[in-house]
């Protein structure tokens, strides 16, 4: 497998996202588009985090009442922009446990016979 360089501007946890999965898969262009998408998402977690570990919680709304710091929605959406974007992948699992296996290999089975037949 050939190695992919990381995109330039990629901070800690992206690089290391990028090398472990371009280190466990071989992707096409597309994929490695949105494994980029991932790795900076990724990124900018953490300096939301970063960000946030040094603030209130809770804090001042525009009409004086408290409210939730704003980065903790920020982090969540990142978080879920990530979430969906692993999920584009569509990656087949690494070590996949015996029930998930058995779920699909019971999915399969129904879904896998030609029409009409039965098992």
């Amino acid at each position: 497998m050939a190695k992919v360089a990381a995109p330039k501007g990629l901070e800690a946890k992206g690089r290391k996202l990028w090398r472990e999965t371009t280190g466990a898969y071989e992707l096409r262009a597309d994929e490695l588009d949105t494994l980029e998408d991932i790795c900076r998402e990724a990124d900018l977690i953490d300096r939301l985090e970063e960000a946030l570990a040094g603030s209130d919680l809770i804090v001042q709304g525009s009409q004086g009442q408290d409210v939730a710091n704003p980065i903790i929605s920020e982090i969540r959406q990142h978080r879920a922009t990530k979430k969906s974007l692993w999920a584009s992948m569509k990656l087949p699992d690494e070590v996949a446990p015996a029930a998930a296996n058995q779920q699909r290999s019971a999915a399969q089975s129904r879904w896998g016979q030609p029409h009409g037949a039965s098992a």
